[in-house]
């Protein structure tokens, strides 16, 4: 299955499937799952990369950086180490290294609460659709397949447009953007649990859908949505600094590395290593989900 958001081809083995009698076969998936993942010395990098950065982010007021919104002609486009300013200043004189710790403040909120949002909405109406079938799933899937037809790019620059620019509009373009994709894996992977012989059987003991959904279902389809979702994250982190990027994200003074990236673009011919840098943020954050999603999906496929 190709997914056109990402371009990327899904091939995700799933966890062996679990009903009310199979808790020590799930304990002994997840055990292995945490024992690839231990030994998974990349992905491991990766995963330290990022929480270094979501940490640095979270507690920026309490590093006793530069105040970020501080101007001065005097030291603008200063190099880098420039008189206690450790990666100089951007074009206004402001402290860089503090704006790029606050600016992961708004670019990982762009990049990661529209996921959330999307896999906890996209993920119910999957299930929903995949589970009952017929009409509902025919009303469903029909909506999302008019949202998937249009590039993801294309269809966040539209719906930001036309909610004009702020976070809480940049938030909600990328959670429209992503709700799609995840809705058909959802939908895909009930509908292969739905057949299965334990769904009857509880069924036959007189178990209600939404009981069924709840014990049976849920638990089955959360794995491949989970592995799936997190490979979104440093897609609406690229997408969120390109929003900003446009004008239609982040507001400035704000910091938000696609923020940066725009004003700095005027500078590229006096300081272009300072003007990369909010572009090498961009980089490393996106790099490093994307392969903290590779090293799930591999911790996570019961042929490894």
């Amino acid at each position: 299955m190709t997914d056109i958001t990402t371009g990327n081809t899904i091939t995700f083995q799933g966890p062996p499937a679990v009903s009310g009698g199979a808790e020590a076969r799930s304990r002994g998936y997840w055990a292995g799952v945490a024992r690839r993942l231990r030994h998974d010395r990349f992905t491991l990098f990766f995963l330290a990369l990022a929480l270094l950065i979501i940490l640095g982010a979270l507690i920026a007021p309490w590093l006793g950086l530069p105040d970020p919104f501080q101007t001065s002609m005097a030291r603008r486009l200063k190099p880098i180490g420039f008189k206690g300013h450790l990666l100089g200043t951007d074009e206004l004189g402001r402290d860089l290294f503090s704006r790029l710790v606050y600016g992961g403040r708004t670019s990982l909120l762009l990049g990661i609460v529209p996921v959330v949002l999307a896999t906890l909405i996209g993920g119910l109406l999957g299930v929903v659709a995949g589970f009952f079938g017929r009409g509902v799933n025919m009303l469903i899937m029909r909506v999302m397949d008019v949202f998937y037809a249009f590039p993801s790019v294309l269809l966040a620059v539209a719906i930001s447009g036309t909610l004009g620019g702020g976070i809480l509009n940049g938030l909600i373009a990328l959670t429209l953007v992503f709700i799609p994709s995840l809705c058909r894996i959802a939908e895909s992977a009930t509908v292969q649990i739905r057949a299965l012989d334990y769904i009857e059987a509880a069924r036959a003991t007189g178990a209600s859908n939404w009981s069924i959904i709840r014990t049976h279902v849920i638990g089955n389809v959360l794995t491949p949505v989970v592995v799936y979702a997190s490979s979104l994250i440093s897609v609406a982190v690229l997408l969120g600094a390109g929003l900003s990027f446009l004008g239609l994200g982040v507001e400035p003074p704000t910091p938000d590395w696609g923020q940066m990236l725009s004003s700095l673009r005027q500078s590229i011919y006096v300081q272009p290593l300072i003007c990369a840098l909010p572009g090498l943020a961009i980089f490393l954050t996106s790099l490093s989900f994307n392969f903290i999603s590779d090293g799930l999906r591999r911790a996570m496929d019961v042929k490894a």
